[in-house]
């Protein structure tokens, strides 16, 4: 039928029909040539030669990355399979302008490190020899791993959100655990004040078994000082220095009183209004010590930095996921001869109508983190952001998901967190924390009806797999989360 049709059309209008096929062909021609030259572009494209060699290319979910040296750093010093060679080098592009007499003639540029582009056969730097490395370039050559944890732990200015300034902090965070004690100590530091300088205090909490004393002391740093040395910084007659790959924490704190924290934000005031047996209680004497936290190459957490409407921003970085403790702790008249486990962590951001769920434990040769944060609503859905599970060994991460659900399980009698259970499943990791809580410190929220900061000692039961190894063990960890009042 279609047969017959196409030949009484033709016969009816020649010219028109002859020139409507010629058409059609032509349009078929062009297309399969363009399909062709697609294909051939798309595999020069992924050519390794034409990128300088290599097999992959890094960048971040939401710009360029931010700890790149961290990335360097861990990718070269990983143990490769026998007969290949690990190389990577760092590169920027940016657009330049040539600005002559009369014309302005738009630049694509390239940056990168010639020792390092050359080791991944770059055509172009191969047969340039005055192309040669910079002395600043060893910092990405040859990163040290001492500065590449400063350079992840350093401070942030404030940034320039009117509507949002009075609710910014940042702060330093150090837990750890010799037997039956767990101490947290945090250096924080708000916004500015009327005098132009900085809000910060430092807080020590002590957990004995569920028996919890509390210390702090407040202060004001100016920002210059602190943006150009932290983590290095002193607080009152306490201070945090950063020696190598050694955090050295020096404590010398009175007992918490009412208003001895009036520097901190009211997010992280502490109040024993509430008193229980797992609550915090306050001693008569101060709390000194020296705490040395030693991070382990490769075994930190990057930065992460998180963005929404009106200009919030909330960054996360852990520079010590699972570190070597020493030193000594007295409190309360007690004192006690640290070793075991180390952890630190840094927080930035606006914090107003902020909330979220983390937890932390270590077993062996691996370290587990959960956490997710809920924004405020006007800067973005908290229900659309992903939360993340991430187990981390000596040589990096050794997987994460960020399909994570997080239920909570209250007391009825209490309304505080029971049990937590975490699921997380990624490529590489599918595991369960199920999460027992043993004892809360509550810091009360900044107004009536909350809510309540809840840090709580528990005991996790973690099974599943994670980089291919079955998983199945208890441990002593740490979790937070918040409740209403």
């Amino acid at each position: 039928m279609i047969v017959r049709i196409a030949w009484k059309t033709l016969a009816a209008h020649p010219v028109r029909t002859a020139v409507l096929g010629v058409g059609f062909g032509l349009g078929v021609a062009v297309m399969a040539t363009l399909l062709g030259v697609g294909e051939v572009v798309l595999e020069q494209a992924r050519a390794p030669v034409l990128s300088g060699g290599g097999d992959l290319v890094v960048s971040g979910l939401t710009g360029p990355i931010t700890s790149a040296r961290f990335v360097l750093g861990t990718v070269l010093k990983s143990p490769v399979p026998a007969g290949r060679d690990v190389m990577a080098s760092p590169r920027r592009r940016a657009d330049l302008f040539l600005v002559r007499p009369g014309s302005v003639v738009p630049v694509h540029a390239r940056g990168g490190i010639p020792s390092l582009e050359r080791a991944l056969n770059d055509p172009e730097t191969a047969g340039i020899a005055s192309w040669l490395d910079a002395r600043e370039d060893a910092a990405w050559s040859s990163p040290d791993p001492g500065d590449v944890l400063r350079a992840m732990d350093r401070f942030h200015a404030v940034p320039d959100v009117p509507a949002r300034v009075p609710s910014w902090a940042e702060w330093l965070y150090f837990k750890g655990q010799t037997g039956e004690t767990q101490f947290y100590v945090t250096f924080l530091v708000g916004p500015k004040r009327p005098d132009g300088r900085r809000a910060a205090g430092v807080r020590l909490q002590v957990d004995r078994r569920g028996r919890v004393t509390t210390y702090s002391g407040g202060d004001a740093l100016d920002e210059g000082p602190l943006l150009a040395a932290a983590p290095d910084m002193s607080i009152g007659r306490s201070r945090v220095r950063l020696e190598g790959l050694r955090y050295h924490v020096t404590l010398d704190l009175p007992p918490d009183r009412a208003g001895s924290d009036a520097a901190l934000p009211a997010r992280s005031r502490f109040s024993s209004a509430e008193r229980s047996a797992t609550e915090a209680t306050r001693s008569r004497n101060g709390a000194t010590g020296e705490i040395f936290i030693d991070a382990i190459p490769g075994r930190s957490l990057a930065p992460l930095v998180i963005r929404g409407g009106g200009g919030w921003v909330s960054g996360y970085a852990v520079p010590v996921m699972f570190g070597t403790l020493a030193g000594w702790l007295s409190a309360g008249g007690e004192r006690v001869t640290l070793s075991g486990t180390g952890y630190h962590d840094h927080n930035w951001g606006f914090w107003r109508g902020v909330s979220w769920r983390w937890g932390q434990v270590q077993h062996e040769r691996l370290s587990y983190l959960y956490g997710r944060i809920y924004p405020p609503g006007d800067a973005a859905d908290p229900e659309r952001v992903p939360g993340v599970l991430v187990a981390l060994g000596p040589d990096g991460p050794v997987g994460y998901a960020t399909r994570v659900r997080i239920q909570e399980t209250d007391d009825p009698s209490t309304g505080r967190p029971a049990r937590i259970v975490v699921e997380g499943r990624g490529g590489t990791l599918d595991l369960k924390l199920d999460i027992a809580v043993e004892s809360a410190i509550v810091t009360r929220g900044p107004v009536a009806s909350g809510p309540d900061f809840l840090q709580l000692r528990a005991r996790y039961h973690v099974t599943g797999r994670a980089g291919g190894q079955p998983i199945d063990f208890n441990a002593a960890g740490a979790a937070e989360t918040f409740r209403g009042r």
